[in-house]
């Protein structure tokens, strides 16, 4: 089931009038089906990062529409976008962005909280998700008392609890060392797996990517090329080494 479709999305920055009109995307055209892993690829300022503001419904396209939960996102009040990011859009950062005053319990419920949910619903959805993604015995603690990978499973446990549509990583593995990496790379894998949930990661590592069903690499704001795994995750991870090479990306 589709559950997303983009439509010839450009986004420029700046005038030509002033002379500093940049242009960040170019009719970018793609569908996502429910249950996706796609992972999106490409060279610092090829447009990725603007691509997820866009579909996190952080910024807006300067043309073309973006159709999510039967609506045409760009269209919304600020309001109506509150609410779609809450229901519909779970975020992962690299940087986790958990609240340094409150612990981890906290940060996973918030996004319930906000939404007014009830104590015990809360506890009850908690429990489960941080049972499955295995920090329980941290919830109490703040998120400079634990480690980086607990951290990012808390962020992990916050995105999902919303039960969202989609799930977007930004680069989630960037400031973990690689067992961290690997570890949240299998979480974001059994979470595609068991909870049906559908995955966009932007990275610039490639063994990150070989984890993704599909990679889409953008080249100067456009959709260079796709690339579908296949049975061998070796021929896959050198698949996207040879095109991260031509586009002068920067996996590790």
């Amino acid at each position: 089931m589709q559950i997303l479709k983009v439509e010839n999305i450009s986004k420029t920055y700046g005038t030509k009038k002033s002379a500093k009109e940049y242009i960040a995307l170019r009719r970018i055209s793609f569908e996502v089906k429910e249950g996706e892993f796609i992972g999106v690829m490409g060279a610092s300022g090829s447009g990725k990062t603007t691509l997820l503001n866009i579909l996190g419904s952080i910024d807006k396209p300067t043309t073309g529409r973006y159709i999510m939960d039967g609506k045409e996102i760009a269209t919304l009040n600020k309001n109506q976008l509150a609410e779609h990011r809450i229901k519909n859009i779970g975020f992962i950062f690299q940087d986790y962005n958990l609240l340094e005053t409150m612990t981890l319990k906290e940060n996973i419920i918030l996004p319930l909280a906000l939404k007014g949910y009830e104590a015990n619903v809360m506890e009850d959805k908690l429990f489960q998700i941080a049972q499955d993604l295995g920090i329980t015995e941290v919830l109490g603690k703040y998120p400079y008392e634990v480690s980086g990978g607990e951290q990012q499973r808390a962020a992990a446990c916050r995105a999902l609890i919303t039960n969202p549509k989609m799930i977007l990583a930004d680069e989630p593995t960037g400031n973990l060392d690689s067992k961290s990496g690997k570890d949240l790379l299998d979480l974001l894998t059994f979470i595609n797996k068991e909870y049906k949930a559908t995955i966009l990661l932007v990275t610039h590592d490639v063994f990150a990517a070989s984890y993704c069903q599909k990679i889409m690499f953008i080249r100067d704001g456009e959709i260079y090329s796709e690339l579908y795994a296949g049975d061998s995750k070796k021929k896959f991870f050198d698949a996207i080494i040879e095109v991260m090479s031509v586009l002068g990306g920067e996996g590790k």
